[in-house]
């Protein structure tokens, strides 16, 4: 489990926060054309949070004062929303 702490600052920094900010420039994108729905204003809220506790996390592995395990079940919460959230687009695709 000695890698766990590079794994998880490795998906953090070069999957979830890239993500995170293309999908909220996208969303500013609406505000600039003011075509934003209440959801998008919720969206916005949540990614921005969402990029906060992403943020939060790196801080934590830099202090390297939490035990593996807690990082090992942040890395398999991650990585168990990504696979949902890539399920979802497979079903939303084969609807189409």
């Amino acid at each position: 489990m000695e890698n766990i702490k590079e794994e998880l600052k490795d998906l953090v920094e070069n999957t979830m926060i890239p993500e995170v900010e293309n999908y909220l420039e996208d969303l500013h994108k609406l505000l600039e054309t003011n075509s934003q729905t209440p959801d998008d204003m919720l969206a916005i809220e949540e990614m921005e949070s969402f990029l906060v506790e992403l943020q939060n996390v790196l801080a934590v592995i830099e202090e390297n004062k939490t035990p593996d395990s807690e990082y090992q079940r942040i890395y398999d919460y991650i990585m168990q929303n990504l696979d949902e959230h890539a399920h979802g687009h497979e079903l939303e695709q084969q609807e189409d």
